[in-house]
């Protein structure tokens, strides 16, 4: 089964007020956006140099990886705060793969420009899920 296949139409339009709540992380929309990037920053650094096996390209796709991993960890915390700081974290892996990004860019060893408008999209609906998940009430629907 191609993995890309398991995330629902990641191009529609989200309306959180007439969603279900998710059953599993795989069903949060932000998380589906993160791991739309994390396969997009894999295809990306195939076509790195070897000699960035162990350097830029192992960096990149840590964070990236880390982004949907606390997204999906937090997906199961009972406590807000347990929720949050894991979606912090993730945000800050978001920016870690922003700076990775440009450098892939500016040492020319790839086509970066699909890759920043998914980190873009990512980065917001984190922040909106994070609010959501502040604003009283709507944690309980993901535990």
């Amino acid at each position: 089964m191609n993995p890309e296949s398991r995330i629902q139409n990641p191009e529609a339009k989200v309306s959180v007020k007439h969603r279900t709540p998710a059953k599993s992380f795989e069903q949060v929309i932000v998380w589906q956006r993160a791991h739309q990037f994390v396969l997009g920053v894999y295809r990306l650094t195939e076509g790195f140099p070897r000699k960035e096996t162990y350097g830029l390209s192992s960096q990149l796709r840590r964070a990236a990886v880390s982004i949907a991993a606390n997204i999906a960890e937090g997906f199961k915390k009972r406590g807000r705060a347990d929720k949050v700081r894991l979606l912090n974290i993730a945000q800050g892996l978001l920016e870690e793969c922003r700076y990775y990004l440009l450098l892939t860019k500016d040492l020319n060893y790839g086509d970066v420009t699909q890759l920043q408008p998914q980190l873009v999209e990512t980065s917001k609906l984190l922040e909106a899920y994070a609010a959501k998940i502040l604003d009283s009430g709507f944690w309980i629907l993901c535990t």
